[in-house]
């Protein structure tokens, strides 16, 4: 059974249809990416997985269950989490308090707890101090904990913003071009980052990326979009070599050339 699946997904906003009739499905323990030129629809395609936006049509199957229509925070809770096109930490807060904002989904505790400071509230705070060092052990980010997350340089935040989407304990993990911006040395950072996400956590990855050394070279499937629609789809290199594709990067001489 593939861990995700959307059948016939569309999304339209007035005239424009930014996603149209997508079939798509990702297996469980990958690493995919969707790739495709500017306004190709992918940042809204991750937008109606996560709940952002709801389908005009389709639904979308998770883990076995419909989760069309739901709201962010019960596709959260559901299992999915994500990254952000542009950076979206509380920045005024430190390093630490932005991983534990991400667990708030797995957190177990009522109000009344809360007020009393019951022995259950300080267990669980503990625990989730301790998960939260560990996250920020595992990106790289243990000795930064108590810094300002604003005041972190770039690659740092995109580090601090999935150890965050980490800490909500996920099955699959979103993340909407994660090295824009980066130099090549972050770059491969990041893919070794991403891969381990996978096989230490167990986690799925699904990435939109523009980088296309990152793309072919930490991804086991790759689907195109253009225009709303998935034009190409299958390995990297088979997509490298897609007419289609080729067409849609470079336009329509450029894909006869390479025929």
């Amino acid at each position: 059974m593939p861990l995700l699946e959307a059948k016939g997904v569309t999304k339209r906003f007035g005239g424009l249809i930014a996603v149209q009739n997508v079939d798509y499905f990702i297996e469980p323990h990958t690493i995919n990416a969707i790739i495709g030129p500017n306004g190709a629809g992918k940042t809204t395609f991750f937008n109606l997985l996560t709940g952002i936006y709801t389908p005009d049509e389709g639904k979308i199957i998770f883990d076995g269950k419909d989760i069309t229509g739901l709201k962010p925070n019960w596709i959260n809770r559901a299992g999915i989490a994500r990254t952000f096109q542009n950076i979206r930490l509380f920045g005024a807060m430190t390093v630490i308090e932005n991983c534990l904002v991400g667990m708030h989904p797995r957190l177990n505790i009522d109000l009344a707890q809360t007020i009393l400071r019951l022995p259950a509230f300080g267990q669980q705070e503990r625990e989730a101090q301790r998960r939260a060092e560990n996250l920020l052990e595992f990106v790289g980010l243990r000795d930064k904990a108590n810094e300002v997350a604003k005041n972190l340089p770039y690659g740092d935040q995109r580090r601090l913003e999935i150890a965050r989407a980490l800490a909500s304990e996920p099955k699959l993990l979103l993340l909407d071009e994660p090295t824009a911006g980066m130099n090549p040395q972050e770059s491969a950072a990041a893919m070794q980052l991403f891969r381990a996400v996978r096989d230490k956590f167990g986690i799925t990855v699904l990435l939109i990326e523009h980088d296309m050394r990152v793309v072919m070279g930490i991804s086991e499937r790759v689907t195109v979009l253009d225009y709303g629609q998935k034009i190409a789809e299958g390995t990297p290199e088979e997509v490298r070599r897609n007419p289609q594709v080729i067409e849609a990067y470079l336009g329509r001489g450029s894909a006869a050339s390479h025929i």
